[in-house]
């Protein structure tokens, strides 16, 4: 019934950039927060950034001053602008949303993720 579907991934050298997009669709009432997950080969799925329905955001520090998350609430759609990518940027990128479906259902849904490869 919802869905998140991202896109924007793929193979930049080390110093480049990427924006990656995540947009939501279905029976969707409301969206609260939405965030970016990554996860590397042998690690685990960690934050990267969040963002309420109100704009306020947060960010792991390894990404602070580098990634920008934001969002346009009119199109369900959170985006993920990453500059100066490292090569421990690696990693599968996941996107996630809290929200209300038309059922009044809380929900937490999760992308199928986009894969970031960043070549030193």
């Amino acid at each position: 019934q919802v869905q998140l579907v991202e896109s924007g991934g793929g193979l930049v050298q080390a110093g480049g950039s990427l924006r990656l997009s995540c947009a939501a669709s279905g029976r969707i009432f409301s969206i609260n927060a939405m965030g970016w997950y990554r996860q590397a080969p042998g690690k685990q799925r960690e934050l990267v950034a969040a963002i309420t329905s109100g704009g306020s955001t947060n960010y792991t520090d390894s990404v602070k001053g580098r990634c920008t998350i934001s969002r346009d609430n009119a199109k369900n759609t959170v985006y993920l602008q990453m500059n100066s990518l490292k090569p421990e940027d690696t990693a599968v990128y996941y996107c996630n949303a809290d929200l209300v479906t038309t059922l009044y259902r809380y929900l937490r849904v999760w992308g199928q993720g986009t894969l970031v490869t960043v070549s030193s």
